[in-house]
């Protein structure tokens, strides 16, 4: 058993690596065609733009790949920006997103009488929002780290699995089936990360 997690140039790929190490994971980094058929499951990890993360994707041609791996069964994890690749588009830039679950990214709209700013940045509180493999026996009060200006619009609550607050309710993971997908860094929220990829390693 082993975890890929896809090279396409962005992303936290050594820190996600090393925290699936210490529960014991086999994981290599990677963005060879065939490696990425042979793992298990596959992480999308991701920071930057979206337009930039498509173009890389699609100019290592994994963005085709990694749709056939997600109709194969093959569960997915989508981190950050990698989660929101996972949705159509983005009102960040102009290309389509792999359009594996039915949401749409939108640029935070908060109030400028809340004193609040983005990036919403730094470690909150999410709500689950559904059962689910990647949550199992997960209890209290979990938060995790974020940093992003844009989040999920989802068209159905079914695919919401988590929510946040700032400034609103938004959507902070997502799931269809097979597909995960988490706005925060599960890699830098310490042993409430290590609990969401030990479960998805494990239970998904």
């Amino acid at each position: 058993m082993a975890t890929a997690i896809v090279d396409y140039g962005l992303g936290n790929l050594g820190s996600i690596a090393n925290m699936l190490k210490v529960i014991g994971e086999k994981v290599y980094i990677t963005d060879d065609v065939q490696k990425i058929c042979d793992a298990d499951r596959l992480i999308l990890p991701g920071v930057g733009a979206f337009d930039a993360g498509m173009i890389n994707l699609h100019q290592k041609g994994l963005d085709k790949l990694i749709c056939t791996e997600a109709k194969s069964g093959k569960p997915i994890l989508g981190i950050c920006l990698g989660m929101q690749l996972l949705g159509r588009s983005s009102e960040e830039g102009k290309l389509p997103g792999l359009g594996l679950i039915p949401f749409d990214n939108i640029r935070f709209r908060i109030d400028e009488t809340s004193g609040l700013k983005v990036p919403h940045m730094g470690w909150d509180i999410v709500n689950f929002q559904k059962e689910s493999p990647l949550l199992e026996e997960i209890t209290g009060e979990q938060r995790y780290y974020f940093v992003h200006s844009y989040h999920a619009r989802c068209d159905s609550k079914e695919n919401v699995l988590m929510t946040c607050d700032y400034g609103y309710e938004f959507t902070a993971a997502v799931v269809k089936n097979n597909i995960y997908g988490v706005q925060f860094h599960p890699e830098k929220s310490h042993d409430f990360g290590m609990r969401i990829l030990d479960n998805f390693v494990r239970r998904c």
